[in-house]
């Protein structure tokens, strides 16, 4: 939840806060069950010959930049450890899994002794079955309990399409043992009716986060049966656990230890990773507690063929007469159209829902050219639909009946989709272990795949597929989280308190920032001490004070106008950039107009249309500088970290023509301003520093505000952020600092990691970013350098040269303590040719802000 949304109270209170198992090997070994065969009986297509038929049309092969080949690995086999029982091992088997691999049974082994344990292997590594297996043994030796509940488990996955694959998986490989395991479902989605049997006498619950956070802690009372029980807590895909949404659940993990001690309980908690870097350090900052690591992958891989695709420069030109490459989005509806035309089942990867609806309707019009029956064989999937739209998909997906899916995230994340032979991506989705998550969907029976990556309009997309060693030669990221923001913290020891009395035992539970943080929440009014310790003082429910996903707010609903039908929700903070008035919004094939959003009753009403083109806001931004932590010398200038105060207004939104990008027009929007308290890095340069950079005043804002653009663009490479994650502002004179200064934020109160991240990698970082703008093939900037598609000033104005030379004056001196490495890959800073100098209208008295903005301010 959006700081700005907390009881007025709160907001005074924190004010500007800152056993290794026996193992043999077999070559490309089974593990798993056995999967459908090609819907054509015939042997499937190499995905080199499947990229070969994509790539067939005239100077589409040129569009490759480079092709990565993993070649296929065996498997290595194991037994599982004699404490399963026979009856789950057997049910193991009538599944088709005769043995498991090394890490699963080496995890399953840790789990058995007590010890939490984190299996951070590669995708379709059988993770799952790693912790089912000893938590099935478990829950049978818990039937056996007079009660018939002896033991419960509970699963946490980050999404509900997740919990309800999982729950498909559950029951089929449970079904020979009756009725002693009975694993239900219990989220928003869950019919009142069934929610008190699921309570009473399910065994097995899977869940979300944010149920755990407003629905079983706050009522705990009522779960005391199943809590007392409570033997194992599985955390599925807990490598999405990062930023502002992982240090929320970190805290409610916390309290559901305590919750759980209360009744006598110690659950052993059971985590499943993608590969990610020092998997048991990010399970522990998230549990608490010590873990284990198994991250060995002993399951066979079958050959992965990975592309990376640069779509072609354009007749068309953009802003400032910028060139203007293909958009990410035509390129991927392309591929999808002619992935399903080769009958190779295919997800197509996209960051925005946007995004997922408008490459799903291209491709049905393409298809619907070739042969209308392939059209009804492509979809979107999302967020934000009903939850009957979302059962429907998922079936028509694993039945078969579609071969072609445009989807979110919502459905990377462990969902089976079984039988994949292709993947495509569309955009760098901002984080290496994100980009191997989802190609690593395809090829999951262990058959060949082919991946592609195709890069957007943007500096970080252009640089990697031109630098495939930042891909491929580097390890996944670290997963960043902060449980002691307090931001974050101070909510949940109000939740905590309303659960059960804060006592003196409980403090070093929830962290060192406790401390400081009781006293302001007892002047606040929301925290009251007595003597057995701290209590909630308020009626309201103290599990409202946030929400976890940050996102802050009631969700607004959008409503079909004429007929009052509910098309779906978005995001409160969103709503301003995703459904103002006159926003473009697509849902399942379908583009609505939004009419009017009326931000005090969190509706927006829409009527069905068709316009020629889509929608972006455009906002504008100002920054304070709060407090200082940490400054150090960089030439004559500072490189700072410290808090800041962001102040963002979305003024106006573009139309763009749908396939190429271009503008058609601009229409401004009234609607508040939201601020937000939060961390930011920022470096200042002097006067003798823009001499030797040869940077004039006219030129100034146009260098500081490129260098800010492909800064932000380049983060994401050196932290586990994505690029609408983060926010930025440069500013020729700024006040606080009387110097021109470029400053990066988190777009979530109180932070996230990702400014500390830049502050400690900042000479590589912005290594970089120089590389990135230097060795862009254009002019004078376009969107693959210093180009923003959000920035809130229409970029204006930017001058590349300039913020070469600047960004190689600043690194000429930037001081070896800024990073501990080199990036491999990354040149070194090198002397640009000068140009022409930017004629944008700026100068250092005018105070211009440049901004560039996460949404949702």
């Amino acid at each position: 939840m959006a700081f700005n949304h907390l009881p007025a109270a709160m907001h005074d209170a924190l004010g500007p806060l800152s056993v290794t198992p026996v193992t043999h090997s077999v070559p490309m070994a089974q593990n798993h069950r056995p999967r459908r065969p090609p819907e054509s009986g015939e042997t499937r297509p190499s995905p080199g010959t499947v990229l070969d038929r994509l790539t067939a049309g005239a100077g589409r092969a040129a569009r490759i930049t480079h092709t990565e080949h993993l070649p296929p690995r065996p498997g290595r086999h194991a037994v599982w450890p004699h404490r399963i029982r026979a009856e789950v091992i057997n049910a193991i088997r009538t599944a088709g899994i005769e043995h498991p691999w090394a890490h699963q049974a080496a995890a399953a082994e840790h789990a058995l002794d007590g010890e939490s344990v984190v299996i951070a292997t590669g995708t379709a590594s059988g993770k799952s079955l790693a912790y089912l297996a000893p938590v099935l043994s478990t829950l049978l030796d818990g039937a056996e309990a007079a009660n018939g509940r002896g033991s419960t488990a509970l699963y946490l996955a980050p999404t509900k399409a997740l919990a309800a694959d999982q729950l498909r998986a559950v029951r089929e490989l449970a079904a020979p043992l009756g009725n002693r395991v009975r694993p239900a479902v219990y989220d928003g989605d869950t019919p009142v009716e069934e929610r008190e049997w699921v309570r009473q006498y399910a065994n097995y619950v899977l869940t979300n986060p944010d149920m755990l956070h407003r629905g079983i802690l706050p009522s705990h009372p009522r779960w005391s049966s199943f809590l007392r029980s409570l033997r194992y807590v599985v955390i599925d895909e807990c490598h999405t656990y990062r930023g502002v949404f992982g240090s929320h659940v970190a805290q409610v993990l916390r309290r559901l230890r305590r919750v759980c001690a209360r009744y006598g309980a110690h659950p052993v908690f059971l985590l499943a990773s993608a590969t990610a870097a020092e998997p048991a350090v990010a399970a522990r900052r998230l549990t608490g507690l010590p873990v284990t690591e198994v991250s060995d992958d002993a399951s066979p891989r079958g050959e992965l063929v990975f592309a990376l695709w640069e779509p072609p420069l354009t007749e068309l030109h953009g802003e400032k007469g910028a060139p203007v490459r293909r958009t990410a989005t035509a390129e991927t509806a392309d591929l999808l159209t002619g992935l399903t035309v080769q009958g190779v089942r295919s997800v197509a990867f996209v960051r925005s829902r946007r995004g997922a609806e408008l490459i799903s309707v291209i491709a049905q019009e393409r298809l619907a050219e070739v042969d209308r029956s392939l059209a009804r064989r492509v979809a979107a999937y999302r967020g934000g639909y009903l939850p009957e739209e979302r059962r429907a998909l998922e079936q028509a997906l694993h039945s078969g009946e579609l071969l072609g899916l445009a989807a979110t995230t919502a459905l990377e994340l462990g969902v089976d989709v079984s039988g994949l032979d292709a993947v495509v991506i569309a955009g760098y989705p901002g984080t290496r272990a994100s980009l191997w998550q989802q190609a690593g969907r395809a090829g999951r029976s262990g058959q060949g795949a082919l991946a592609v990556l195709v890069a957007r309009d943007d500096p970080l997309d252009t640089f990697l597929v031109h630098h495939p060693e930042a891909l491929f030669q580097q390890p996944v990221e670290s997963t960043v989280l902060d449980p002691d923001n307090p931001y974050v913290l101070a909510p949940h020891l109000c939740a905590a308190a309303a659960e059960l009395p804060l006592t003196e035992d409980d403090l070093a539970l929830f962290g060192p920032a406790v401390p400081e943080l009781l006293p302001q929440l007892e002047s606040a009014g929301l925290l009251r001490r007595r003597t057995a310790g701290w209590y909630w003082t308020r009626r309201e429910r103290a599990a409202d004070l946030t929400d976890i996903r940050g996102e802050g707010g009631r969700p607004v609903q959008i409503v079909e106008a004429a007929t009052g039908r509910l098309l779906g929700t978005v995001d409160e903070p969103a709503s301003h950039a995703a459904v103002h008035d006159g926003a473009v919004h697509l849902h399942q094939g379908r583009t609505y107009l939004v009419k009017q959003l009326d931000l005090e009753d969190s509706v927006a009403l829409v009527e069905e249309a068709n316009p020629p083109y889509s929608t972006t806001a455009r906002d504008t931004t100002s920054i304070s500088i709060l407090d200082t932590d940490t400054e150090i010398p960089w030439g004559a200038g500072r490189l700072c970290y410290g808090s800041v105060e962001v102040t963002n207004q979305v003024v106006s939104f573009l139309r763009r023509k749908l396939i190429t990008g271009e503008v058609l027009g601009e229409t401004k929007l009234d609607l508040p301003p939201r601020t937000l308290r939060t961390r930011a890095v920022w470096w200042t340069v002097t006067e003798d520093q823009l001499e030797a950079a040869r940077v004039n005043p006219e030129q100034l804002g146009g260098a500081l505000h490129a260098a800010e653009h492909a800064s932000i663009g380049m983060l994401p490479l050196f932290a586990t952020c994505d690029r609408w994650d983060i926010g930025g502002v440069s500013v020729p004179l700024h006040p606080d600092t009387l110097l021109p200064t470029v400053f990066v934020y988190d777009g979530h109160p109180g932070g996230a990691g990702f400014a500390d991240r830049a502050f400690q990698t900042a000479r590589e970082w912005l290594t970089a970013t120089r590389e990135a703008i230097a060795s862009c093939e254009c002019d004078a900037g376009c969107p693959s350098c210093i180009q923003s598609p959000k920035c809130g000033n229409g970029n204006d104005p930017l001058h590349k040269r300039a913020a070469v030379r600047l960004l190689t004056v600043l690194l000429r001196e930037a001081p070896q303590a800024a990073a501990e490495r080199e990036a491999p890959g990354v040149p070194g800073p090198q002397e640009a040719p000068d140009g022409p100098a930017d004629l944008s209208p700026s100068s250092r008295q005018r105070r211009l802000r440049h901004p560039e903005d996460p949404p949702g301010i």
